[in-house]
């Protein structure tokens, strides 16, 4: 794996659980209690799944995207889904609001303007990301690490944006150890 840089953060997928697992530790040494999780997908997926589990509390999704440009390397316009996931009734109460980062602040705003007009049973929201870029226009509410040179984050799982169907016989192979 390459070495960080002020430009670049390489992340290997045991410190990606590890970072997750401490946020949730953050949070939970925070004392504040929540009803329910709404993660953001696809970023908040795996950390909205491991807090839900860990936490025990219901888990709600909302896709949004803004990185499909470039192989997702390039920002455009936010797209935000008409309806939340959510296997037990709607979302209410206190919600932590989870995503992997926040860079430019715009999706964690949207959403919680979203959020406020559009769900009237929501009593209090608080964001945790596991990053928290200097160039952000907001600032979550826990977040395990400030950046303050607005890396690009090279994720494990990025490793699959450029990967087809048909790749993966090969893909499959070259992984197999003898």
């Amino acid at each position: 794996m390459p070495e960080a840089s002020d430009k670049d953060l390489w992340v290997a997928w045991d410190e990606y659980h590890h970072a997750i697992e401490r946020l949730a530790l953050l949070v939970h040494e925070s004392g504040w209690k929540f009803d329910q999780i709404l993660c953001l997908a696809r970023g908040g997926l795996r950390p909205g799944d491991v807090f839900s589990r860990i936490f025990d509390v219901p888990l709600a999704i909302l896709s949004t995207s803004s990185y499909r440009e470039d192989v997702g390397m390039t920002q455009g316009m936010l797209d935000i889904a008409k309806h939340i996931t959510i296997t037990n009734g709607s979302l209410s109460g206190r919600i932590l609001l989870i995503d992997d980062l926040v860079d430019s602040g715009v999706t964690l705003e949207k959403i919680q303007s979203h959020l406020s007009e559009q769900f009237p049973d929501v009593t209090e929201v608080k964001s945790a990301v596991i990053w928290y870029k200097a160039c952000s226009s907001v600032k979550p509410d826990y977040y395990l690490e400030y950046l303050p040179h607005n890396p690009w984050i090279h994720q494990p799982f990025e490793e699959y944006d450029g990967l087809r169907p048909h790749q993966l016989a090969a893909w499959i192979k070259k992984g197999d150890v003898e």
